[in-house]
């Protein structure tokens, strides 16, 4: 297995990267593939967080001013260089966050495909006409910008979040000031270079157009974020993290009256009816399961079988569960790395111990590819039957842990089930009958922002708007409307009758 600095290096250089302007010594970027030091660099203080506060303001009240299209123009030059470094930034994402090969890429299409979403959406920033109820008068909305956008982001997904606000926001009229997790710093560091090449040729070909520090880069912990948080010179914050985290942040900004986009913790539950095609749902579940080493906020958790066919199928998965390739993820036919950090494995053999003590059979979840590093964590993907629903099956691991339980009774006793947790991000059923497919996606069924059919939990395309309920905190990111969470609307009423008649008949006459 090839050096991780040696590559990095390599990535480096194919992105025309330096890494001197951040070198320092207060957070380190380690490999989790073999768990080497990548970098170390420094952080920002909190007073330098508020000026790039400040400065992302400065920005906004003349960006807020150009051309909806012109902004558009923008975005589709990120997403071109986007397009030109997809590979060694893909490299970069595997390097830093332990993605296989091509979830690393994949990650790179996401913020190519909302970067031509974007694009399209900068011509169509629409409100609507309204009827008014007075002659001669007419009533509309308009949406405006709103100010400087901040976006606090976590590491299982270090660039694809980032840019699913970034293109939205810079489209809408706002800047941008994002604070990476502490893990990933180098990956986000490469994005805020890549920015910068656009903005600086943009103004090449037309001085000024982009005002400076429109799009701007904290590396930093706690401190960094919570001066984000508190500024009330940012009237949206967007934080993906855990429920912990998102509680925190939400009363914060909600205390300044500002807007919270949270995309939370998620404990996501597939239901397998009795009509089912079982081999469909096996590499489904085995996908959602242990894609990303479970590390994904969309990730299978929970596994929910009718009894006439759990045996069938968790032959199936257990058999899979075996075999599966674990391993270097830059290595060919891998299929799952490693987890991002010791902490994280920590956290999984705690949950697998709590689910032996509830009752659960634990097929996996020991540490493996110890020959891959002392400080790299690999693990078998864990299969837990549990006995029923549980203390430990309500809160999110996030590790490549799979509890199944099994129910008797009909479609409405598996939803029951799937809805009996705290979160509501992504859900899933399979089954070959209309009825319960229908029942599952309608206002009695699924309590999630995300409900598939005859797919897994993971895998949200950039067209339809991603988020989810309860704990997972009610935001919307990427695509439908979720522009709206970046904008105000203002209602207008425009008179050109040369009369003052009032609504509601009042009449007030002086």
């Amino acid at each position: 297995m090839s050096d991780s600095r040696t590559r990095l290096q390599t990535v480096l250089k194919a992105l025309g990267l330096d890494l001197k302007a951040y070198e320092g010594s207060d957070w380190t970027s380690r490999a989790p593939r073999d768990g080497a030091v990548l970098a170390t660099v420094k952080s920002h203080t909190a007073s330098e967080a508020e000026a790039a506060v400040q400065g992302a303001h400065q920005a906004y009240l003349a960006w807020r001013t150009v051309p909806a299209p012109v902004r558009g123009e923008l975005v589709r030059r990120l997403g071109e260089v986007l397009r030109t470094h997809k590979a060694a930034l893909g490299e970069l994402v595997s390097l830093e966050a332990g993605k296989i090969t091509s979830e690393g890429l994949g990650e790179v299409q996401e913020m190519i495909d909302i970067c031509d979403f974007a694009v399209g959406l900068s011509r169509q920033l629409h409100g609507l006409t309204i009827a008014s109820e007075r002659p001669g008068h007419r009533m509309m909305e308009t949406w405006h910008p709103m100010g400087v956008v901040g976006i606090i982001s976590a590491f299982n997904f270090p660039v694809a979040v980032w840019s699913w606000n970034a293109a939205l926001a810079l489209v809408c009229g706002n800047a941008i000031v994002w604070k990476p997790s502490e893990k990933t710093p180098l990956t986000a560091i490469a994005c805020q270079h890549l920015m910068q090449q656009v903005v600086d040729a943009f103004n090449a070909e037309k001085p000024g157009a982009i005002p400076a520090g429109l799009s701007q880069l904290l590396i930093g912990g706690r401190d960094v974020g919570e001066a984000l948080v508190a500024s009330h010179l940012v009237p949206i914050v967007s934080a993906t993290g855990s429920t912990r985290m998102g509680r925190q942040v939400g009363v914060k900004v909600a205390e300044r009256f500002g807007r919270s986009i949270l995309e939370l913790g998620g404990n996501n539950a597939m239901i397998v009816t009795p009509s089912a095609d079982l081999e469909l749902a096996a590499r489904a579940i085995t996908f959602a399961a242990v894609g990303t080493a479970g590390q994904r906020c969309t990730s299978l958790r929970r596994l929910i079988v009718h009894r006439s066919v759990a045996d069938t199928l968790l032959a199936r998965l257990e058999k899979i569960y075996q075999s599966i390739a674990i391993g270097d993820p830059l290595a060919d036919g891998t299929l799952v790395g490693p987890l991002i950090d010791q902490a994280a494995f920590d956290g999984m053999q705690q949950a697998l111990a709590q689910a032996r003590a509830e009752g659960g059979e634990v097929l996996g979840g020991e540490r493996v590819r110890e020959d891959l590093g002392t400080d790299a964590w690999y693990v078998r993907p864990a299969l837990v039957k549990m006995p029923k629903p549980t203390k430990v099956m309500e809160s999110e691991t996030f590790a490549p842990i799979l509890y199944v339980v099994t129910y008797d009774g009909d479609t409405e006793q598996a939803i029951a089930i799937q809805n009996g947790v705290p979160q509501g991000l992504s859900s899933a059923i399979f089954t070959a009958n209309l009825s319960d497919a229908e029942r599952f996606m309608s206002s009695a069924g699924s309590d999630c922002g995300i409900a598939n059919v005859n797919i897994g939990t993971s895998g949200a395309e950039i067209g339809g708007a991603f988020g989810g309920e309860k704990e997972t905190g009610g935001g919307r990111e990427s695509g439908s409307d979720a522009w709206k969470g970046y904008m105000r609307r203002a209602t207008n009423t425009v008179n050109y009758s040369g009369a003052l008649p009032l609504a509601q008949g009042v009449r007030f006459d002086v």
